[in-house]
């Protein structure tokens, strides 16, 4: 449809079609009898896709120019049948009944829904998701001014690991679920089983089925540890410091990448970033070429590189024993600009500081938590 009209264009050379021009094409093929069933979906989320069109080939051609930051963009592609698919409905094409665990969506009727929490505002839109392992989802966008919690002086430094998920400067040390190598060998099983089902098939439909239940709980269980994980350390401590790693490149290297990937390392700051912004705490990021782990917590005395075996090693300077991992997160506080040695020691780096704003509303997305039920009422 439109999409492979914007794909035709492109490959000819022509100018990307406008928004205008598409919605006019879709009211177009409304009128046509191999598209008539057009007509009997809501038009909001059809428009609302011609708008998320538009949005993707502006990032293509920016990022072709130069005028996008971060990773090259590729031109949009049409998304797999079994694959997550979502719907948006602005505030025209839905409508929530108060007190009531139903929800009324444009030409589809009433959908009962399991809340996992209350809703603190008026939604502006709503998006109904379906993922790979056919479960439904339902998200509001709404706009609210977060509470923000006490101010203390605890401040906290964390290595990332694999062995141990995360390091703290105080000497704890948070293990991970690791829940893809737990699930590796059933993985693979059900992964065998897929290939060996004739394409079309109702058994090979089954087969995919069972495998997307396995990777989208292996994901929940991951979001899980670190959204739990990072809310703790949120809560516990007003100044937060980590290291900036190139996760990227490390999962280049073919025997830790399984093990990187399986942590989520880059969510989990990710997580830290946006939930400090939200309740007031200081993030901070230190370069990731500071020596953490060659560097005696202590006296400052920098012994050299050391292999990735030496889990503990004595400063030559001092004498003091060090844990590679806690040594490594001390000096991460201290690089933050924070001071936990003995000697005051500190050092000069650049920082990527997130501060909260008070006064300013945020806007988040609530999904819940379970299933939607869809049977009409």
């Amino acid at each position: 449809m439109t999409s492979a009209y914007c794909q035709e264009q492109y490959r000819e050379g022509n100018k990307k079609p406008s928004s205008s021009e598409l919605s006019k094409r879709l009211t177009e093929l409304k009128k046509t009898e191999k598209k008539q069933w057009l007509t009997e979906v809501s038009s909001v989320p059809l428009q609302q896709s011609l708008r998320d069109l538009e949005q993707a080939y502006s990032n293509f051609f920016k990022s072709c120019k130069g005028q996008r930051k971060g990773k090259k963009v590729k031109p949009p592609k049409f998304k797999k049948r079994k694959s997550k698919q979502s719907a948006k409905f602005t505030d025209n094409g839905f409508k929530l009944y108060p007190d009531s665990s139903y929800i009324h969506l444009a030409k589809i009727g009433d959908i009962k829904v399991i809340w996992s929490r209350e809703l603190p505002a008026t939604p502006s839109s709503v998006t109904l998701i379906k993922d790979s392992a056919d479960r439904y989802f339902v998200g509001f966008v709404v706009e609210f001014n977060p509470r923000q919690l006490p101010k203390n002086n605890n401040s906290v430094g964390i290595d990332l690991g694999i062995t141990d998920f995360a390091t703290l400067s105080n000497g704890e040390k948070v293990k991970s679920p690791q829940p893809l190598k737990k699930q590796l060998k059933r993985l693979r099983k059900l992964q065998r089983n897929l290939s060996r089902k004739q394409k079309g098939s109702k058994r090979r439909e089954v087969a995919r089925k069972k495998l997307a239940k396995l990777h989208t709980k292996i994901s929940d269980i991951r979001n899980d540890f670190l959204h739990k994980f990072s809310t703790k350390i949120i809560r516990e401590n007003q100044t937060i410091v980590l290291e900036d790693l190139n996760v990227s490149g490390m999962v280049k290297n073919r025997k830790l990448a399984r093990a990187i990937s399986d942590l989520g390392w880059r969510s989990f700051r990710a997580m830290l970033e946006a939930k400090s912004v939200m309740y007031g705490r200081d993030f901070r990021v230190i370069d990731r070429w500071t020596p953490t782990s060659q560097t005696c917590s202590c006296c400052g005395f920098r012994g050299g590189k050391k292999e990735l075996n030496v889990r503990e090693w004595i400063c030559l300077n001092c004498g003091i024993s060090h844990d590679r991992d806690v040594n490594a997160a001390i000096n991460i506080l201290v690089a933050g600009g924070h001071s936990e040695t003995l000697n005051g020691r500190g050092e000069k780096v650049s920082l990527s500081v997130k501060k909260a704003h008070l006064g300013e509303a945020s806007t988040r997305q609530n999904f819940s938590s379970c299933p939607l039920s869809l049977s009409k009422g």
